[in-house]
């Protein structure tokens, strides 16, 4: 049993769903989970809905909503005949569940609203997609993943209920794979158990595949992506990067813990457990390699240049110039705690604390606040932060030439730096 998860990339207009639906034709007859992720923009867009609604503008909510509604009409009529009218239904019905909720005021929280807005983006594009795949003869299972994955209520960043997950797998999914080669479902949200509706946090998609996989004891995982491989930097920032074609799990986890978008920690650790492997696969060209990620040792990796822009530096002095002490760091931590910041990079002086972080400018400037009664607090924003991996002196001399480097930490595989 294989699990193949779609990113919104991959079936961002009918021709690429088309090529969706010849690439599991090359798959026929094995038994396949198939995560898809909400089409192109379309996650954007409704998080635009959201912040129109909860900034007290329901006209221009209702509008962008609207938006959304005639592009996967329009998808769908391209691609549908005989399933349009059902599929037509299906997702007004999805429609309605987001609708009702911008014809109020706003009275819990944004990331609340983000969640049962946001959510109907995997729910819209997998409706449209499995009646494309049964017209083109093609059957598959389409299942609402939130019947499957329970959540905690942590919005925007939900924890899966593991027990009732693997029970739901086993009650539903194995009995729908005995009847059906291919199961279609949604990755990125879930739901709690007052079926309010709940999103993974980043790369969720690829997390649902992930516990799919470790419950179902898959063959493999093939994350189908627009690239040719995982690349060792942001072929968009660095023209010259190259593809790695193969990775383990504790380099993935390495990278994407210093920002590099490749694969998330948290989609690592259920593959990891039960050592299934991870494919990156081109969805464009499936002959080319990719990038296979696995338990095995690995030598030789090229340079891994991460650099994340939009960066925000604070510098937390104490005020009677002790030593910064461990109930120092309790209490900034607490504060990164409490709103929801991950620091990207921290360094511990005598009598100071450094913390970069990405430019949440209303969390930030909160931090520094809820921060001044005990320290005082340095601002610096619109920085850079740079890591490169397996680094040499020579490009790491010519990826900072000419920066004005503001922070420096340095270990045998990995250099760090702020820079302006």
């Amino acid at each position: 049993m294989k699990v193949f998860k779609f990113g919104g990339a991959s079936v961002n207009s009918v021709e690429r769903i088309q090529n969706l639906g010849s690439l599991l034709k090359q798959f026929s007859g094995e038994k396949i989970i198939v995560v898809v992720s909400a089409m192109g923009k379309t996650t954007n867009a409704l998080e635009k809905v959201v912040d129109s609604f909860y900034n007290g503008d329901k006209t221009t909510a209702l509008q962008l909503l609207e938006q959304v509604k005639k592009q996967h009409w329009n998808t769908a009529k391209y691609l549908l005949v005989t399933n349009y009218l059902a599929c037509e239904a299906k997702l007004r019905d999805f429609f309605t569940e987001a609708e009702w909720l911008l014809h109020d005021k706003p009275e819990k929280s944004y990331d609340y609203y983000y969640d049962q807005v946001v959510c109907i983006g995997e729910l819209l594009s997998t409706s449209i997609i499995s009646a494309y795949l049964n017209e083109m003869g093609i059957p598959n299972y389409w299942i609402d993943v939130r019947d499957i994955l329970r959540t905690d209520n942590n919005f925007r960043d939900a924890n899966i209920d593991w027990d009732f997950a693997q029970s739901k797998v086993q009650t539903v999914m194995v009995q729908v794979l005995q009847k059906s080669d291919i199961v279609l479902t949604q990755g990125f949200i879930g739901t709690t158990d007052e079926n309010e509706s709940t999103t993974l946090g980043r790369e969720g998609s690829d997390y649902t595949a992930a516990v799919f996989a470790n419950i179902l004891n898959a063959e493999k995982v093939t994350i189908w992506k627009d690239v040719e491989a995982v690349m060792n930097a942001d072929p968009k920032q660095f023209p010259d990067a190259v593809p790695i074609h193969e990775l383990n799990y504790n380099e993935v986890i390495e990278m994407a813990y210093y920002g590099a978008q490749v694969i998330h920690p948290k989609t690592i650790k259920p593959l990891q457990n039960k050592n299934i492997p991870l494919y990156v696969k081109c969805f464009l060209n499936p002959s080319l390699p990719g990038t296979v990620i696995h338990r095995h040792t690995l030598k030789n990796l090229p340079p891994i240049i991460v650099l994340k822009d939009k960066q925000t530096m604070l510098k937390f002095s104490t005020k009677d110039f002790s030593f910064i002490g461990e109930h120092h760091l309790v209490q900034l931590y607490g504060l990164f705690e409490k709103l929801k910041l991950k620091p990207n990079l921290t360094q511990n002086a005598a009598i100071s604390f450094t913390a970069v972080l990405d430019n949440h400018l209303d969390k930030i400037e909160s931090l520094a606040i809820e921060s001044a009664a005990n320290f005082n607090v340095q601002v610096t924003k619109n920085l850079s932060l740079l890591t490169v991996r397996h680094y040499n002196k020579i490009l790491f001399e010519k990826l900072t030439s000419g920066k004005n480097i503001l922070l420096h930490q340095q270990t045998p595989d990995t250099v760090q730096v702020v820079i302006q």
